[in-house]
């Protein structure tokens, strides 16, 4: 069954956000489903994390290399392009506040989610989830004075930030440790491990489902910014891992490394973002609008990425070999 689930893992997932998409369509007041996008990202990750050998995550972060090619390539090069593509943005403050927050901000998530399926290195994306939560909390607000205005980086709060690494990063990660720990130690944990290890595709596909089922109704009115912003989306969605790949190859990172801080540059904080953009005043529907438009790009694009990226990282190496 797993096999099936992993050979048949990109299709599930495009059935999920047709599936998604055509309920958002047919049925009335789908955006209360919002309240279970964050238990399913959970659950998510949790059934991840079981993937994940957890005793490595000490030393995946002692990889200084990796750490340095992930805050490089997402702190320093994603916001030169973040600032090529702002200049092809509507005029609309609204608009621009919504791109740079969500472009801005590296997932610390479902990435590890979908590098898991492309074959990266997931357990060195886990490790530097709470480096990137942190970093992202101490420069976005910079970063949005320098590209809108000092006003503009008064509107994040570290609050939605904050409750994203408790909830959706430490419990499953704690959780999944201890079911590791059992499954080592007795033959009941370890047959409720393999049961739970053919989880991880169908609760991504529950994820994509509920996400855009909860979202699709509140693009609403704004559906011209939306579709004013989605070429940028696609452009940074092409252009992103592609510099992230270079990055980490710059830095000499091995292939899984590579494509996991590939899939770390293409994929950005959406679901994290959204409570931070519902705190501003005016938020909805415009800044929602942009924000969500971004989601639904990335969760088709990483459909791509998960099909191609071990390709490409095999053509990488045996380049290098």
């Amino acid at each position: 069954m797993r096999e099936f689930l992993e050979r048949h893992q990109v299709g599930i997932y495009f059935a999920s956000v047709v599936i998604g998409a055509a309920v958002a369509w047919a049925v009335a007041g789908t955006e209360r489903l919002e309240a279970l996008v964050n238990p399913a990202l959970a659950l998510m990750l949790f059934v991840t994390f079981l993937q994940v050998p957890l005793r490595d995550i000490g030393k995946a972060f002692r990889d200084v290399r990796f750490l340095a090619a992930l805050l490089v390539s997402n702190f320093v090069v994603l916001p030169f392009l973040v600032f090529l593509l702002l200049q092809f943005a509507p005029a609309d403050p609204m608009v621009r506040l919504g791109m740079l927050m969500v472009l801005l901000t590296p997932c610390i998530d479902y990435v590890i989610t979908f590098s898991q399926l492309g074959r990266a290195d997931a357990r060195l994306l886990l490790a530097a989830t709470p480096l990137l939560l942190v970093a992202q909390m101490a420069l976005l607000p910079f970063y949005l004075a320098a590209f809108l205005g000092a006003e503009a980086s008064e509107l994040v709060s570290v609050g939605p930030f904050l409750h994203a690494f408790v909830w959706l990063i430490a419990v499953p990660l704690v959780l999944a440790a201890l079911v590791q720990f059992w499954s080592s130690r007795n033959s009941v944990g370890s047959r409720i491990a393999d049961v739970l290890g053919l989880l991880p595709v169908p609760s991504t596909a529950l994820v994509l489902f509920l996400v855009v089922a909860a979202m699709m109704p509140l693009l609403g009115s704004a559906v011209d910014h939306a579709l004013a912003v989605l070429p940028l989306y696609v452009a940074f969605a092409i252009i992103a891992p592609v510099l992230g790949w270079f990055t980490a190859r710059a830095i000499r990172l091995g292939v899984a490394a590579s494509r996991s801080v590939a899939f770390s540059s293409a994929t950005r904080n959406s679901l994290v973002v959204m409570p931070l953009a519902l705190a501003v005043p005016g938020a909805v529907p415009v800044l929602l609008a942009v924000i969500v438009t971004q989601t639904l790009v990335e969760l088709l694009s990483e459909q791509v990425y998960i099909r191609i990226m071990p390709f490409v990282g095999r053509s990488a190496a045996e380049h290098t070999a």
